[in-house]
């Protein structure tokens, strides 16, 4: 058995990543390797968006992402295959909390989907891309 392959997934993009989960399994079934798939909400708590939301507000983020995660991975793979994931759902910056994940679980490989850049992207840099640049493993990014 070989360190798991790591996904990660986009839940507000709806379908659209259900290519990426597809590829990450067929990667993961090449070594026998564990696949893991995960999603991350964003962190409003300690900033002054947060005093916006009631307390509970991120309790309800976390239970939806799951249900929406669960969902995405059921759409892309088969049930026996999805018996078999574990799906992840952070809270923070998509790619810190990837990368903090991928640190601790020190996967073979991280798969990643990367929409159209705009202006924007090349400035700043997609969640995508910065987990290229900063993952200790190697990482597939399917477009």
């Amino acid at each position: 058995m070989t360190n798991p392959v790591l996904c990660a997934v986009d839940i507000s993009n709806g379908q659209d990543d259900l290519k990426t989960i597809q590829t990450a399994a067929r990667m993961a079934a090449l070594d026998e390797a564990q696949l893991d798939v995960i999603a991350v909400v964003p962190d409003f708590g300690m900033s002054t968006v947060g005093s916006f939301f009631n307390k509970d507000h991120h309790d309800k983020m976390v239970a939806e992402a799951k249900l929406h995660l669960n969902e995405l991975v059921s759409a892309a793979l088969d049930p026996d295959q999805n018996a078999k994931v574990r799906h992840v759902v952070a809270t923070g910056r998509a790619y810190e909390e990837v990368l903090k994940l991928a640190k601790k679980a020190q996967p073979s490989l991280i798969v990643v989907g990367a929409s159209k850049a705009d202006f924007a992207d090349y400035l700043l840099g997609p969640n995508a891309a910065r987990i290229v640049r900063h993952a200790n493993c190697s990482v597939y990014v399917v477009r």
